[in-house]
Parts: C-alpha cells; sequence; structure tokens
C-alpha cells in the first residue's frame, strides 16, 4: 500500500518523514509520494472551526487520492492547520498590512492553533483533530515590521512560524508542538497504524 501526503508544505513532508523509524516491515522501506491537492478553503457559514479544519484536512486527503489515481492502491494523507483567536479564525495573510494586523492581534494574547490530518484509502476514512494553546509575548511594531520584512508570515496561518524566526514570539505552548508547526506526530503515527500503513 502507498502512501500518498497530498501536500506541499515541506514541513509536513520533513514531519511525515521522520515516522520512518517506527516500521517494522524492512521489507518495505518508508516512503511518500507527495503531491499537491487544490481544494476550496472557504469557510461555510455556520461551520465550527473544527469542523471546517477536519472537512478541510478529509478533501485534502480525498483530493489527493483523485489525482493519485484510485485504480491504484495508496492511502493519501491530508492535513490541515488553522490558528483560531476566540471566536475568529485567521488564516493565511492576504498582504503585509493584514500580516501586521493579525500579529498584532495576536500579540500577548493566548490563541489555540488547530491541525486536523485525515488518511483514506477511497473506502475508509480516519481522522483526528489536534488542538493546542500557544501564549504569545509583547509585540512591538518595530518586532512585527522586522517578522513580516523577512517574509516568514506570508504563507503561514496565523502569520509566524513557530519552527523558525516566529519561534521568538512563542512563550509558551500546551499541547503538540508539531501540531503547530503542521502535523501532530503522536496522532499521525496512530492513524497510519490504523490504517495498516506502519
Amino acid at each position: 500500500m502507498q502512501l500518498v501526503l497530498a501536500s506541499g508544505s515541506p514541513r509536513r513532508k520533513e514531519l511525515l518523514g521522520q515516522l520512518a523509524f517506527l516500521n517494522t516491515n524492512s521489507a518495505t522501506p518508508f516512503e511518500f509520494d507527495i503531491l499537491a491537492a487544490d481544494i476550496d478553503e472557504s469557510h461555510q457559514v455556520g461551520e465550527s472551526a473544527e469542523e471546517f479544519v477536519l472537512r478541510l484536512a478529509q478533501e485534502k486527503a480525498m483530493a489527493g487520492l483523485a489525482l493519485y489515481g484510485t485504480g491504484k492502491q495508496a492511502v493519501v494523507l491530508g492535513s490541515d492547520t488553522i490558528v483560531v483567536l476566540g471566536e475568529t479564525i485567521l488564516g493565511k495573510p492576504t498582504d503585509e498590512a493584514n500580516a501586521a494586523e493579525i500579529l498584532a492581534n495576536l500579540s500577548g494574547k493566548a490563541h489555540e492553533v488547530m491541525t486536523a490530518v485525515a488518511l483514506t484509502d477511497g473506502t475508509k476514512t480516519v481522522s483526528r483533530l489536534v488542538k493546542t494553546r500557544v501564549q504569545f509575548s509583547a509585540l512591538s511594531e518595530a518586532d512585527i515590521l522586522a517578522y513580516i520584512a523577512t517574509g516568514e508570515p506570508m504563507d503561514k496561518a496565523g502569520a509566524y512560524g513557530i519552527q523558525g524566526l516566529g519561534g521568538s514570539f512563542v512563550e509558551a505552548i500546551e499541547g503538540s508542538y508539531s501540531a503547530v508547526v503542521g502535523l501532530p506526530l503522536v496522532e499521525t503515527r496512530a492513524l497510519l497504524c490504523e490504517m495498516q500503513v506502519l
């Protein structure tokens, strides 16, 4: 059974690769194909943040399976991460001004990062949702502008990357660090075992 990662994210590729040591079937090395599945990531009216991120992960997995070809034996992994401040879902910034606004809103506050992961073989789909609480330090306008100038916030949900320069703004986390980066390793491992990939 071929494992396929339906994501173009280098962070998810690296995290999934960290599970290679768990592969107990030495006859089959732990390898996975990668393809980027494009879906409509619009939030639907009345949809909770949890429902939203789970749906996106499942739709990415299904779209990846359709792209890979249903005639092949594959298990496709889809994942999505959102940042939630209060009742507001913070996606990727639309431009630098929006990134500055997002970071100013996160400054000195706690927010929640929700990452969902889903696996499907076309017959069976399994998924998990992981929530992590992240506490930001207080940021000055100079901090925000200097960070935006690096370009790092522009392709990240919530306009920061905990594994990069943005990690210097994080005072504390409660929950899964790898989920904040983009793929919850414990839960992903459990799903891979459930789908008999590991």
